[in-house]
């Protein structure tokens, strides 16, 4: 992995903070886009720059401006002159019960989830045919169970899904094309998805007895991009076997 290049959207926090560290630590130089979290984003490059500098590059874009897409894809080929892999990681999530779905809702959770990891694939395409690379995405193991009152994140993430499949046909044979499904993984910083008490129930359930951490899901992204090299229209769920319990 030593000098490969690698763009990885919603990287500033959470799990793409994890999937960038690890694949730093393995040696990739890194593309990493951010959309608000610009303090977290910097710190970070800073943080990887210090280990290796000139290894670590931010991009701030909205990838829900479809224009702007392939310029993510050219920033890395400036920079680095290849790109190796590409990491759909950047999500939106939040509820939509039925009745209170909008257009705005729809196009945010659509739009981050599926619209964008299609359309930076496609421009990406070119560049990781030439170096025999790999796609990842990130989905959720609600793509098959779906979660109450998440309806338009449950087809955005099932969606995403079918796209890897699609994806890993229209690609090969020079790019593997995969998913990662989290399930439970660190939870959000407010109580807006579950109580205490809820949450608790959920982990006590889970076979593994406990919720994942973010290097959980870096592991696997990494074995996919860069170990799997029989591998291709596969979602694989790291959710210590919740998805087993649903």
């Amino acid at each position: 992995m030593q000098d490969e290049v690698v763009l990885v959207t919603g990287a500033a926090r959470r799990i793409g903070a994890g999937i960038a560290r690890r694949l730093h630590a393995a040696g990739c130089r890194l593309v990493l886009q951010y959309r608000a979290s610009r303090a977290d984003a910097e710190a970070l490059a800073a943080e990887l720059n210090a280990a290796r500098p000139g290894s670590v590059l931010l991009v701030q874009s909205d990838l829900l401006k479809t224009d702007s897409l392939a310029e993510l894809v050219d920033v890395a080929i400036t920079a680095f002159g290849r790109l190796d892999g590409l990491v759909n990681n950047a999500s939106s999530f939040f509820a939509t019960e039925v009745g209170a779905i909008d257009e705005a809702a729809w196009q945010d959770l659509i739009g981050s989830n599926l619209k964008a990891p299609l359309f930076l694939a496609q421009a990406a395409a070119p560049y990781l045919k030439q170096s025999g690379g790999a796609i990842v995405g990130i989905v959720d193991i609600h793509a098959e169970r779906p979660m109450k009152s998440h309806v338009v994140y449950n087809l955005a993430k099932a969606g995403h899904a079918q796209l890897i499949r699609s994806l890993a046909l229209e690609l090969a044979p020079e790019v593997r094309v995969n998913g990662v499904a989290p399930g439970s993984n660190i939870w959000p910083e407010d109580d807006a998805f579950f109580d205490a008490a809820r949450r608790a129930a959920i982990e006590a359930a889970i076979p593994l007895a406990r919720i994942g951490q973010p290097d959980d899901i870096a592991r696997a992204v990494q074995f996919l991009l860069f170990d799997a090299s029989y591998v291709t229209g596969q979602v694989l769920a790291v959710d210590g076997g919740r998805s087993v319990v649903l």
